[in-house]
């Protein structure tokens, strides 16, 4: 089922944790690591995170449209973020465009990738018990005769 709320609420949570996590990545661990090894950091340390909210975005979706819906987060999530991570860079650094370019020379398309195939692919994970939608209160109170209760003495 397409869940656009679902699709923006889980994006939010994308963008927050990816934006605490440069935010860390800059200040803290950039005084002590190479800036290689901090571009590597910003990458690797969310893609784990993004995996487990495809999980449950394809868990909230699932049923005949679920391509629809991990389709929309597919290309809603990389492009948004590039432009969250766009203005970050812009607003924290006073950067020109390029300076933000130079990132994709480095591990930064990785994430971007992995915020494109992780939608698509977390179907093929959830059990197949949640990939068809389960049947509402009312319907299977309507089958068991009104009664919501198991034990019927």
């Amino acid at each position: 089922m397409l869940k656009p709320s679902v699709t923006f609420v889980l994006w939010l949570a994308i963008a927050s944790f990816i934006l605490v996590n440069d935010v860390v990545g800059d200040t803290w661990i950039a005084a002590t690591l190479s800036v290689r090894t901090v571009e590597w950091y910003k990458v690797l340390v969310p893609l784990p995170y993004v995996a487990m909210l495809a999980v449950i975005h394809a868990r909230h979706t699932a049923g005949p449209r679920w391509f629809e819906a991990a389709l929309l987060a597919g290309l809603l999530w990389p492009v948004s973020m590039v432009l969250v991570d766009f203005a970050y860079v812009r607003l924290t650094y006073d950067a020109d465009p390029a300076a933000f370019l130079d990132r994709f020379g480095g591990p930064y398309p990785l994430l971007i990738a992995g915020l494109f195939v992780f939608p698509l692919l977390a179907h093929f994970v959830i059990p197949m018990s949640h990939q068809t939608p389960s049947s509402s209160r009312p319907e299977r109170e309507a089958r068991s005769g009104g009664t919501s209760s198991s034990s019927d003495v």
